[in-house]
């Protein structure tokens, strides 16, 4: 893939009123959703499931593109169409998770470092063959007493730079997620601090390693108050802090910014992202969503693991999208969540 190849790729994934739709929980995460909502975990019903996703009517409208797991990206729906052709056909680019997961930072405690550069270059030339068109690689930073580190930020900066231009090379859009976690008790300003120290360093490494800008994504964290913090910023506050953020870390030259939901609920996923659009109508790059759990999960509590309820859950699946889709607008109201899925 040329680099004009790899930008036309990379503005696709953050087209005006669409976002991604991130489904690559590894086997033990989906385990854990399923388990929560009595499902049971058979590579029978995670391929049910991703099916149920793939297929709901009307996705591509609000969606660009789906991030899959190393098994997704292998399924077939029923009638024996491979995951990524079907995404083909309906107008959906197919991505591929490649980290192998955050693990504990060797002498830095309640620290992680992502892993997985180890024979990386081959398993993107394999991606890329079955028909992924993007990559994702997910950094791990807490905020707590005394961290995150110079350590953790610069070693996770480090391989997420090196991930990225390795995608380039492969030509696969790699995003680029460096996510700050909500757990904890920190402020909207601690927050902050962690955010922009991280994005900074993150930049400088994706510099360092020659990745074009162009030709990549950001998965950012939006700026938030921790989830056990007694006081709780708004939705305009959050909203503000992270564009703030952003326009002091991110070169304009990013083909875009696609927001991960963090732990939020749907709603206050929806309700962050619109503010941004509603009130900063001229940054340098879009802001759209890649969210999990806050697109998938009144879908799975709908389906519970039985085809009867496949149709109801994907109703939810396609409410959820149209209304981030407005989000990515400005276009979100509170009111819209009464509307029938």
């Amino acid at each position: 893939m040329t680099p004009h190849e790899l930008h036309t790729t990379a503005k696709a994934m953050v087209a005006r009123g669409k976002g991604i739709l991130a489904m690559d929980e590894s086997t033990p995460t989906i385990h854990k959703r399923f388990q929560k909502l009595g499902i049971e975990d058979s590579v029978d019903n995670r391929r049910a499931w991703r099916e149920l996703l793939l297929t709901t009517p009307g996705l591509a409208n609000h969606v660009s593109g789906a991030i899959l797991y190393d098994e997704t990206i292998r399924q077939k729906l029923a009638d024996g169409t491979p995951f990524p052709e079907h995404l083909k056909k309906i107008g959906i680019l197919p991505g591929i998770k490649v980290d192998a997961g955050a693990k504990d930072l060797a002498g830095f405690a309640g620290e992680k470092v992502t892993e997985g550069l180890d024979g990386l270059r081959e398993r993107l030339a394999e991606y890329k063959k079955i028909g992924a068109r993007f990559a994702k690689w997910r950094a791990v930073i807490t905020i707590g007493k005394g961290i995150p580190s110079h350590a953790c930020i610069q070693a996770n900066a480090h391989a997420l730079a090196r991930y990225a231009a390795l995608c380039q090379e492969a030509g696969l859009v790699p995003i680029v997620e460096p996510e700050v976690l909500i757990d904890g008790d920190h402020t909207l300003e601690r927050c902050y601090d962690a955010s922009r120290a991280t994005l900074r360093r993150v930049f400088s490494e994706l510099a360092m390693q020659q990745v074009d800008f162009g030709g990549m994504i950001l998965k950012a964290s939006m700026v938030l108050s921790g989830k056990s913090c007694p006081q709780h910023a708004g939705i305009q506050e959050v909203a503000d802090a992270t564009v703030r953020c952003l326009l002091n870390t991110v070169p304009a030259a990013v083909a875009g910014v696609a927001f991960l939901s963090g732990g939020q609920t749907p709603e206050e996923a929806s309700a962050h992202l619109n503010a941004m659009n509603a009130t900063y109508r001229n940054l340098p790059w879009p802001l759209s969503f890649s969210y999990a759990r806050a697109l998938q999960d009144p879908a799975m509590q709908a389906w519970k693991g039985s085809a009867a309820n496949v149709v109801a859950a994907q109703k939810q699946l396609a409410h959820r999208a149209r209304l981030n889709g407005a989000a990515a607008l400005g276009n979100y109201n509170a009111g819209m969540e009464k509307e029938a899925a």
